[in-house]
């Protein structure tokens, strides 16, 4: 698995996912390199490897993972297979380069950025948009410029979300709510992966 995983040549059985990476087991693992073993236990389920269980078990512990000693852990009995698009990573010297998968470049970062920034303001937006309008309306029948009124909406709401935006992207809140949402994905993908099999056959 190391030589498609990471680019090199030698077999990962011969000294663990981490061969040739000293010292790095005890490393942080990022989130790119949880969702690349969520991949590859995925497709261990869909070959028949893992029964349910037992992939919703390593899933969650993928996602729990800490370090690469913690995500080795769940693919040391798994054949050397790996989806080929995780398979383009070379190690680097330096204590940034991720194990498993690339990492999200920018575009991608961008994208779960504006997502959460979207799910954290629309509400907002929305119910302000009515509230304006239906104090524009009244304003025109009462032909007369009323008291600005939606301010009280706008002001404390608007203060709220803006230190939660703060808050949420100086802790990587886009990514972790990214992770979360792919972990359901790959839960209801494994249960729809064995429906049919639980199917009784047709007399």
């Amino acid at each position: 698995m190391i030589d498609q995983l990471l680019g090199v040549g030698r077999d990962w059985r011969d000294g663990g996912m981490l061969a040739g990476m000293d010292g790095r087991d005890g490393m942080r693992a990022a989130d790119s390199d949880r969702a690349a073993v969520a991949d590859r236990l995925r497709v261990a389920l869909d070959e028949g490897r893992l029964d349910l269980h037992e992939y919703d078990e390593r899933l969650q512990r993928a996602y729990a993972a800490r370090t690469y000693a913690d995500l080795e852990a769940l693919l040391t009995d798994l054949p050397p297979v790996t989806p080929a698009q995780r398979s383009g990573l070379a190690p680097a010297a330096g204590a940034t380069v991720g194990l498993l998968g690339d990492q999200p470049g920018p575009a991608a970062t961008r994208g779960v950025t504006a997502r959460w920034l979207a799910e954290v303001w629309f509400p907002y937006l929305r119910v302000i948009a009515i509230v304006v309008t239906i104090w524009a309306v009244t304003s025109l029948l009462s032909q007369d410029l009323l008291y600005f009124w939606p301010a009280w909406v706008a002001g404390p709401w608007g203060a709220v979300l803006a230190v939660r935006t703060f808050t949420g992207l100086a802790a990587k809140e886009p990514q972790r709510q990214a992770v979360k949402r792919q972990r359901r994905r790959d839960r209801k993908q494994a249960k729809r992966a064995i429906k049919p099999d639980n199917t009784p056959p047709a007399p």
